[in-house]
């Protein structure tokens, strides 16, 4: 089927109905999109790239996460728009058109999950599923005004998911309502309707938020009110993150040696969001290298270059990333154990844009934490009273 006008946020619709006409599911009457990464059965899975659709069969089963929310009760309503193989945040497809933001027209809607972000900002469903490596469902959320929600990685499963990295590959969901953010995300979870464990202590990483140039008031003021609006303020405590890293993962020093630390303020993080970066490069490089050498599909311009170069990087230096990743999981693990942490950065509105900036991004992908499974990122936009 061709792409709808419906803000530009699909790339195909159709219909599949819940596996049960139970009204007592905890996602009955709710309708969901999926992004075109997702498998479902009967449809090729179409990456963002026309190419990778006409040289791909149908998927022959459904990926377990889109089944978790149909057998929830809630029913899909098509597929929506992508960057091409996943490799951007802009939110833009030469291919199949840019979705067109519902909180600024003339704005990108971030990406790479950015159909699933404008169809539940444009109201046309009421959740979403998008999948995120270094920001894909957080900045989308962020620059649509809705809530999206990156789990720990692994906590919920990627199978039937076109792979992009599988270190920081991970699946999430958007939704404009907090409750139903809530509901989704215990279907996906497989959680029981229990009430929340209070946290032993709340982090707040005083070096990132530092870096905002957004007042403290409306930063780590609205975060401190909240938490002591629901908990109390006797938890709090406060780290810088930087120094903390710095220490507890040497490995890292093999790329703070390159002048990571002219651009940022906290080196030992830019340094982290180096190695990220080449380990993802190099597991994009195994999955997709042979189909696009093989292909040579047609990429827009903006993606051309840097996934080409990704298929050209050699692999060097792999094995001190992986070092890496082990140490700054030992060391989130045993800073948070039964612990919170909030390192809310924000994208900052005035930085999306038509043609968009370079900005503190490596904040996104420390959050993706290589492999951490105790790192949850909830995005979008709040006041005081929200908490």
């Amino acid at each position: 089927m061709a792409k709808t006008s419906e803000s530009g946020a699909f790339v195909e619709k159709f219909i599949l109905q819940p596996t049960s006409s139970s009204q007592q599911l905890p996602l009955s009457g709710l309708t969901f999109a999926v992004k075109d990464i997702f498998d479902v059965d009967g449809y090729v899975t179409g990456f963002g790239n026309p190419d990778w659709k006409r040289t791909h069969s149908a998927a022959t089963l459904t990926a377990p996460a889109v089944l978790d929310v149909l057998e929830g009760g809630a029913t899909c309503v098509g597929k929506t728009i992508m960057d091409e193989m996943a490799y951007c945040i802009n939110g833009e497809n030469i291919h199949y058109g840019t979705p067109t933001n519902p909180c600024a027209p003339d704005r990108v809607p971030g990406g790479s999950s950015s159909g699933s972000a404008v169809a539940v900002g444009a109201g046309l469903v009421d959740f979403s599923l998008g999948s995120d490596t270094g920001g894909s469902v957080r900045v989308p959320a962020s620059y649509c005004g809705i809530l999206g929600f990156r789990p720990s990685h692994d906590a919920i499963s990627t199978s039937g998911v076109i792979p992009m990295a599988q270190s920081f590959d991970t699946v999430g969901w958007f939704a404009r309502d907090p409750t139903v953010l809530n509901r989704v995300g215990r279907a996906l979870l497989h959680l029981p309707n229990v009430n929340p464990v209070t946290p032993s202590q709340i982090f707040i990483p005083e070096d990132c938020f530092s870096l905002s140039s957004i007042p403290s008031a409306r930063t780590t003021g609205v975060l401190i009110k909240s938490i002591e609006k629901l908990v109390g303020g006797s938890i709090l405590k406060h780290v810088n993150l930087g120094d903390y890293v710095k220490e507890k993962v040497p490995s890292l020093h093999h790329f703070m040696a390159k002048g990571n630390d002219h651009a940022y303020n906290i080196p030992s993080l830019a340094a982290l969001s180096s190695s990220m970066r080449l380990l993802q490069r190099c597991e994009f490089k195994k999955n997709h290298a042979e189909w696009l050498t093989t292909v040579n599909p047609n990429l827009g311009p903006r993606l051309s270059k840097r996934i080409w170069d990704a298929v050209r990087s050699p692999e060097e230096n792999i094995g001190i990333c992986r070092s890496v990743q082990t140490e700054l999981r030992a060391a989130l693990t045993d800073l948070l154990k039964a612990s919170l942490f909030f390192l809310q950065f924000q994208v900052i509105h005035q930085s999306y844009r038509r043609i968009w900036p370079r900005s503190k991004c490596f904040v996104l992908e420390l959050s993706a934490c290589y492999h951490c499974r105790s790192i949850r990122i909830l995005s979008g936009e709040y006041s005081v009273g929200d908490a």
